[in-house]
């Protein structure tokens, strides 16, 4: 067996942890935007005059306008950030994800904030306590990809999907 026979082949490279963590940490304050126009529009065509009011409201359209975003763009291979930190979403073949399995992949990928925040709300810590619990959850997780075959995150390998190494194509100049 030649060495080219034991290395994954190109198309299947996945990006170091450090990699994909900045690119998570990146997509974060991208997504900072859409929060804050989300809040605009919902408080709008709420008539929201108080921060509090319609609070519920208020989760369940962000909710709803991140899965519209991340479906959409993971649907087209790449987020933003993505495309800054060269990778890309793809299904277990390669191939670019279906809108359905793009979808299993934002419910799924919830993981990084159900458990800390699920254990915080009979609780009533403090931000300061929160912020620990999150954070410790997310490196955790982050982690656990370890111990994953292809090292990919649990919430790809439930998906059937997986993060790639991916440069964009340089375009080809036409001789004159």
């Amino acid at each position: 067996m030649s060495p080219a026979d034991t290395e994954p082949s190109p198309a299947f490279v996945t990006p170091g942890l450090r990699r994909r963590m900045a690119c998570w940490l990146y997509e974060g304050m991208l997504l900072f935007g859409v929060v804050f126009i989300t809040g605009y529009l919902f408080s709008t065509l709420s008539q929201t005059r108080h921060a509090l009011d319609n609070r519920h409201g208020l989760q369940a359209f962000v909710f709803l306008v991140f899965g519209i975003y991340f479906t959409w763009f993971w649907h087209k291979g790449q987020t933003l950030a993505m495309k800054t930190w060269s990778i890309r979403v793809v299904d277990q073949q390669g191939q670019a994800l279906s809108q359905k399995r793009a979808l299993l992949r934002y419910v799924l990928s919830w993981v990084w904030f159900l458990p800390p925040l699920t254990a915080m709300a009979p609780f009533h810590l403090s931000g300061g306590e929160s912020f620990v619990l999150l954070t410790g959850w997310v490196l955790v997780w982050a982690l656990l990809s370890r111990f994953q075959t292809d090292k990919q995150f649990w919430h790809d390998a439930w998906a059937g999907t997986r993060l790639v190494h991916y440069e964009t194509p340089k375009p080809v100049r036409q001789k004159a």
